[in-house]
């Protein structure tokens, strides 16, 4: 479905039982220094200055505003007073311990709602939510028959825009299906989503105002988590491309149910228009969350292909397919990298010092070249 705090969340079991066994850098032995280098391990050449923004519960996707003084995201931390995803927003220049109080809630607590994004201005935010078909969250589906893992596409999924203050301003979407994972380009024009309006998980743009909606994908196959290049000519996603009779069978079977097996996905890259799509990886595995570098030639992602199982990792590769290199090194879970528009630092979600608990936090880095 979403791009997606529920990964972590359903994986939390089988996380929690991780070792911990990445080392943690320690650089100098100031209190301050010890604690920010002990959520850095060894190999995380690029990360400094770790900074912990939630604790508890499960966090994720948090996106940058484009002033690059806030973040929005979504949580479901019973302590909050969730009972599944909801959108909040964090004012980095702000102090994060674990007894602070909770940020910011923007959505309503109806439904479920998912990936939230700053538009223009940073006076709003546009987002998914399922309060239109149901003010209840909609049920998690089971795992499959031999134990698979499946996301659900909640046909009641539609994109509005609200405020920070919690007020909707307008609703972009009404089309029976699931619309979703709306992103916004950098230069404030245009927005990308991923919609089954055409009985297919495929990726669109529109206007802002959702307005002049254009189809960019068109392969059978899920396309969503889809973000703009730094100039918005762009457009980096994740996708699954069912290939045998079997496999087109067992993705049809399941839409038709409305969930999705996210367990093999590859990156594909294009031209915002969706011309010269091509695809970027193929290294087996989950490949998913891609991000573009601010340089606009690199791709941050987060993978298990290394593992074909636990952990996941961020990964770089360039947008030529060349320079594969592992960024971040969590026995666990580290996924959903995304640069702030200065190009100054990554927030992420990860289960680094989670206690050994099923708890997905947002943290923020210093990127170092």
């Amino acid at each position: 479905m979403d791009k997606l705090s529920s990964w972590s969340l359903i994986l939390g079991i089988a996380l929690a039982s991780c070792t911990g066994s990445a080392e943690p850098v320690v650089e100098d032995g100031t209190k301050e220094s010890s604690q920010r280098d002990s959520l850095r391990y060894n190999g995380e050449d690029h990360f400094s200055g770790f900074r912990q923004l939630t604790y508890g519960g499960d966090n994720a996707e948090a996106y940058w505003s484009f002033g690059n003084d806030k973040l929005v995201f979504q949580a479901n931390n019973p302590s909050w007073g969730t009972g599944c995803d909801q959108i909040f927003t964090l004012e980095l220049d702000d102090e994060f311990t674990p007894t602070s109080v909770p940020p910011s809630q923007i959505s309503s607590g109806l439904g479920r709602t998912t990936c939230a994004y700053f538009m223009p201005g940073d006076t709003s935010v546009v987002f998914a939510s399922t309060h239109l078909a149901d003010t209840l969250c909609p049920a998690v589906p089971p795992r499959g028959p031999k134990g698979e893992y499946v996301w659900p596409i909640y046909e009641g999924y539609d994109i509005f825009t609200y405020d920070l203050d919690g007020n909707m301003q307008s609703q972009l979407t009404d089309l029976p299906g699931y619309d979703a994972e709306a992103t916004v380009s950098p230069k404030g024009d245009r927005m990308v989503f991923t919609s089954t309006r055409s009985g297919d998980l495929e990726l669109y743009t529109c206007n802002i105002d959702g307005t002049d909606v254009i189809q960019v994908t068109d392969e059978l196959g899920y396309d969503g988590g889809a973000f703009f290049s730094p100039d918005g000519s762009q457009l980096i996603w994740r996708a699954s491309r069912p290939k045998t009779a079997e496999e087109v069978m067992h993705y049809q079977t399941l839409l038709d149910k409305g969930l999705v097996e996210p367990t093999a996905m590859e990156l594909f890259i294009g031209n915002a228009d969706g011309s010269n799509a091509r695809q970027l990886t193929d290294l087996g595995g989950a490949n998913w969350a891609p991000f573009f570098h601010p340089s606009g030639t690199k791709i941050l992602f987060s993978s298990n292909h290394h593992t074909g199982g636990f952990p996941f990792n961020i990964f770089m590769i360039n947008t030529d397919g060349s320079g594969l290199k592992q960024i971040s090194f969590d026995s666990a879970f580290d996924s959903f990298p995304m640069f702030s528009p200065d190009g100054k630092r990554l927030a992420f979600s990860s289960n680094r010092n989670n206690g050994r608990t099923r708890n997905t936090n947002v943290f923020v880095v210093n990127w170092v070249e």
